[in-house]
């Protein structure tokens, strides 16, 4: 099911008596409808190849409360814009902006997210807000693209914006607009990216006017009190009693930070199951690092990280097809209580502590609440996955004119209780790698390879799904960069499942200058001619390989996601015959999974992070206490 599409309906919880099932549908339906439309509309009208081509943006609808009503698993907030312009001060035809990630209240991570609020207006009243933000090309900042890897304050990163109003009733504020496209080094796709998604979010409010104008105030009201009532009480009802009830602590790591040797970057949780809630307590993290990875996650109450945290639940659903079913609106807020420690670690950070690559804490924030439901639940989530990170060259073209080429490459999910991963997914919503018909059309370089990478997936009972490689031909000069984590510390694999393969940029493979690149980089130089090898990283295992089907293994190598050596060595299966047609042989197989199995004897944790970890843990162990069952 599509994340647009309204919920299978259901049988109407207590918190929907009183509302009519036939129109409460018709209003969750025209809500998914509105936020499809509205993203549509800035798909095809905007300029920058982040939004109009790897469509690295979302849009989102809020009511008059300021809560989330459609199913998206995150976006950013409304708190900001009505905490400074009080409603009673909006107009039709206003637009509000911001990108500042400290005035935000959680909602904005880095400042290349550019966000814009659009009000909804019924009988002369804010009636619900729809908003869109993405991630834009650049905002200018000491590195093209404004992620310095190296920054050591915000101010570094770009131009930060408090909430204003940018357009006021239907006018621009072109000096606003001057401002903003004079500090970006790509200003005319920030303009045309700005006017999309401002005529979007408008075209947007004038739809969700016409709910209210249909059914009226209150009736609109009481649908959106019961949209959010329904998701608390499935959850509630479906999710919560899979987790016992007591106390579980585990924890994860960033690995670098851009500045500082790379180290642990804990984050951890303490997970304590209550009745009918769940507390979420991060003490434990780390202290704010030097470099950008920090995220402002104590803002609103933790509003934004309670939905973004959200769909990890799903995987407690009773089969896939129900957790596929399930929304993640703001109905999971109160049953998500968190506590955050002082100001000053990597999810307290405080201003100007830098924060563009904060991706390596959200993201591994999800890793880790899924990690601590695993200990919770006997093993019932999924393996490890990191599905984003942003790879890109910049330089100038034969003619003289600049460019800046960035795409967000996904990697493989973790192998689930009942199915492998998936390949080369991304973690934003409908996100994509860069058509290479376009890339080439527009950039110098040629895209010499683009397909799987071979092994990347941690061997399991159920496979890790894999990572992307992606050789890249620069035509002319250059000059790489990179914002990725997961290049030392592998994606874990869980309940015997092994960790999957890292993330790897390789320059001139097989050639003279051969050289491996860290995952934060901002100017690799790269010659015309030169190749930049790209490895994304693999999922994490689920079980243990030893246990796979062996069809399967023989299965996997014939579709080339993995090599008879990984067969032989990961998941003891010989494979003989032709490469076009391989052949599991069964007897030598029992042969070798009898010895393989006795040679390694019992595994001693119930997580495995691969070699990294005990590259970077200070005294050598090749995993911490936590991960014990």
């Amino acid at each position: 099911m599509s994340n647009h599409e309204p919920l299978a309906p259901e049988a109407p919880h207590a918190a929907s008596k009183g509302v009519d099932p036939i129109v409460l549908e018709i209003v969750q339906g025209t809500l998914a409808s509105i936020e499809k439309e509205v993203e549509d509309a800035i798909g095809r009208t905007s300029r920058s190849p982040m939004i109009r081509d790897a469509h690295d943006y979302r849009a989102g609808i809020h009511d008059a409360k300021l809560r989330k009503l459609t199913g998206r698993s995150y976006s950013a907030l409304v708190h900001p814009v009505a905490r400074d312009f009080p409603p009673e001060t909006m107009h039709p035809g206003d637009v509000f902006f911001h990108n500042d990630v400290y005035l935000s209240e959680g909602g904005i991570g880095h400042l290349p997210d550019l966000c814009v609020t659009v009000p909804v207006f019924h009988e002369d009243r804010v009636v619900a807000y729809v908003q869109a933000f993405g991630h834009h090309d650049d905002i200018g900042g000491c590195v093209p693209g404004s992620m310095p890897s190296g920054a050591r304050s915000v101010f570094e990163e770009g131009l930060m914006v408090p909430p204003i109003k940018l357009w006021d009733r239907g006018v621009p504020n072109r000096a606003a607009l001057t401002i903003m496209t004079r500090n970006s080094r790509m200003p005319d796709s920030l303009a045309g990216d700005l006017d999309a998604e401002c005529s979007a979010c408008l075209m947007g409010s004038r739809r969700l006017s016409e709910l209210f104008e249909r059914y009226g105030l209150e009736t609109v009201e009481a649908c959106f009190d019961a949209i959010i009532a329904n998701n608390a009480e499935t959850y509630r009802r479906e999710i919560l009693p899979k987790i016992p009830e007591g106390t579980y602590v585990w924890e994860d790591y960033a690995e670098h930070d851009g500045v500082d040797e790379p180290k642990l970057h804990r984050q951890r949780i303490t997970l304590t199951k209550v009745p009918d809630k769940l507390i979420i307590d991060f003490t434990g993290t780390s202290p704010q690092a030097k470099g950008p990875i920090n995220h402002c996650g104590d803002y609103a109450d933790g509003n934004f990280l309670k939905k973004w945290l959200g769909p990890i639940l799903r995987n407690l659903a009773d089969t896939p097809e129900r957790m596929a079913e399930l929304d993640v609106n703001e109905g999971i807020v109160d049953l998500i209580e968190m506590r955050f420690p002082e100001k000053g670690t990597l999810l307290t950070p405080i201003f100007p502590a830098p924060t563009n690559a904060r991706t390596f804490v959200i993201l591994r924030l999800l890793g880790v609440l899924a990690g601590v439901l695993a200990k919770a639940t006997d093993g019932r989530m999924p393996a490890d996955q990191e599905t984003i990170r942003y790879t890109g060259v910049y330089g100038r073209r034969a003619d003289g004119s600049s460019y800046l080429m960035r795409e967000v490459l996904g990697g493989g999910s973790g192998g689930r209780y009942y199915s492998d991963g998936e390949d080369t997914i991304h973690v934003v919503p409908d996100s994509r790698n860069l058509p290479t018909e376009f890339t080439e059309s527009r950039f110098p370089f040629r895209v010499e390879k683009l397909g799987l990478a071979v092994d990347s997936g941690g061997p399991g009972q159920f496979r890790g799904g894999l990572g992307y490689d992606k050789w890249i031909r620069m035509l002319e000069p250059a000059s790489f960069m990179s914002i990725a984590d997961r290049s030392i510390l592998a994606c874990w694999g869980v309940n015997g499942g092994r960790a999957g393969a890292p993330f790897r940029v390789t320059v001139d493979p097989g050639g003279p200058t051969e050289r491996e690149l860290e995952g934060l980089v901002d100017d690799e130089p790269i010659a015309a001619g030169e190749v930049i090898r790209i490895r994304t990283t693999g999922g994490g295992g689920w079980g243990d390989p030893l246990d796979r089907d062996v069809d399967l293994v023989g299965r996997d190598v014939l579709w080339g996601k993995v090599s008879r050596d990984g067969a032989r060595e990961d998941y003891g299966v010989v494979v003989t015959g032709p490469d076009d047609e391989p052949v599991v042989d069964h007897d030598a197989t029992v042969d070798l999974r009898a010895r393989l199995r006795e040679e390694r004897g019992e595994q001693p944790a119930f997580f495995d992070r691969g070699p990294g970890y005990a590259r970077l843990d200070p005294d050598g162990q090749p995993f911490p206490e936590v991960d014990r069952r």
